[in-house]
């Protein structure tokens, strides 16, 4: 978006279920006061933070419509309190992290974004709390039970590269059209699990899921 100017950071300390969580608030120039959203960041045991390059992409991409992104560190990540507990606790820190944002900014019904096992938590979230619509980057459905849970009933898009090495696309093209309703797929050519050298379509495609009107 020519002239966005980047969001200043306000770093939050929040109160989680396994102690205080990392969170990272941005706020965009003329935010509206509704438009929110929680983004989750892939495994913690594999290096996953909230400052992971796509977990960042697709912050900024929803900041350069105007929506106010919340990224978090899952318990025992950066300075969050408590340890990894296999997406049952990190489940609970994102739906203390999304209350917490909703507390800030009342009556929002953020967008949630997930990407990899954050799309793990994110996709169980969308289920127990109302979301404005979902967005599930490189779904690991191969390594996580996701039919163990609910569908969501939010507007609901899987973003997923067609080289991934770590979650096969086939996989998830088989898993989607199997799923009633069906969520939306927007395939981004060429990219591969972390979208080296395709951020720039991995942000055209969040920015379309979030908004496909626009």
């Amino acid at each position: 978006m020519q002239g966005f100017r980047p969001p200043r950071p306000e770093r939050l300390t929040l109160a989680g279920p396994a102690g205080v969580l990392e969170a990272l608030l941005e706020v965009p120039e003329g935010h509206d006061g509704n438009a929110t959203a929680v983004v989750c960041h892939p495994h913690p045991l594999f290096g996953g933070t909230l400052q992971n390059k796509v977990v960042h992409m697709a912050a900024r991409a929803l900041q350069e419509r105007g929506v106010a992104t919340l990224r978090f560190n899952f318990r025992g990540v950066g300075a969050s309190e408590g340890v990894f507990d296999e997406g049952r606790g990190e489940t609970d820190d994102a739906i203390a992290v999304l209350d917490a944002l909703v507390s800030r900014f009342p009556g929002s019904e953020p967008f949630l974004v997930g990407f990899s096992f954050g799309a793990f938590v994110a996709y169980q979230v969308s289920t127990r709390r109302p979301v404005r619509g979902l967005i599930t980057i490189a779904p690991p459905v191969r390594r996580f039970n996701f039919s163990e849970h609910p569908v969501p009933s939010a507007p609901w898009t899987v973003v997923q590269g067609d080289q991934d090495e770590l979650v096969e696309y086939e996989a998830v093209v088989d898993w989607t059209n199997a799923i009633r309703p069906t969520p939306t797929l927007l395939t981004v050519s060429g990219a591969e699990h972390f979208f080296h050298g395709k951020l720039a379509e991995l942000k055209a495609a969040v920015q379309q899921a979030a908004f496909p009107a626009a």
